[in-house]
């Protein structure tokens, strides 16, 4: 009766560690087939740094179908109406691309700014949401920079003391606009 119930242990033991060994064969990055359509982005968020103020950012943001069904975009909803989508109309069947444009007008937009696109589709993991981020500046003090407010020599050719020069006429440029404000 003993050696019938330790026999029957170890193999129970031996089917488990069987399971486990295959369990830990699959790749890391092995990724499971969603059931229905699902939508992955190769972006999140785009970053677009800083612009002046009237300035449009355009930016396409790709994905990929990694489902077992077709995948349809049935509308973007967007943040703000300074913020225009555009998508992939037609179904994009399993393991195949699609993009969204997003444009973004700056236009009476100041500072950071964060833009969110939410994207409804048939996705088995619901809506998703991708980003526009960034800094927009006042035009006039993107123009206030001192490499701008004096030409350099014909030969394009600037010594140390032509480098000091401008900087100080940048720097008086900016002070009298300080004052006249």
């Amino acid at each position: 009766m003993k050696k019938a119930l330790i026999l029957a242990l170890s193999l129970s033991l031996t089917g488990l560690a069987a399971q486990a060994q295959s369990a830990a064969v699959k790749p890391a990055n092995a990724q499971e087939k969603v059931a229905g359509p699902q939508i992955q982005f190769d972006e999140m968020k785009y970053d677009f740094g800083s612009i002046k103020q009237g300035d449009v950012v355009d930016h396409t943001f790709k994905f990929k179908n990694v489902g077992t069904q077709p995948l349809v975009i049935s509308n973007i909803g967007v943040s703000c109406g300074c913020t225009t989508p555009d998508w992939t109309k037609d179904p994009i069947m399993p393991g195949k691309t699609g993009t969204i444009s997003a444009k973004f007008n700056s236009a009476g937009k100041m500072g950071m700014q964060n833009k969110v696109l939410t994207i409804e589709s048939n996705s088995a993991g619901g809506n998703a949401m991708v980003s526009l981020v960034g800094e927009v500046k006042d035009a006039a003090s993107a123009n206030a920079s001192p490499t701008m407010s004096v030409e350099s020599k014909s030969n394009g050719i600037m010594d140390e003391k032509d480098a000091k020069q401008k900087t100080k006429i940048g720097d008086n440029k900016i002070k009298a606009k300080r004052k006249s404000s």
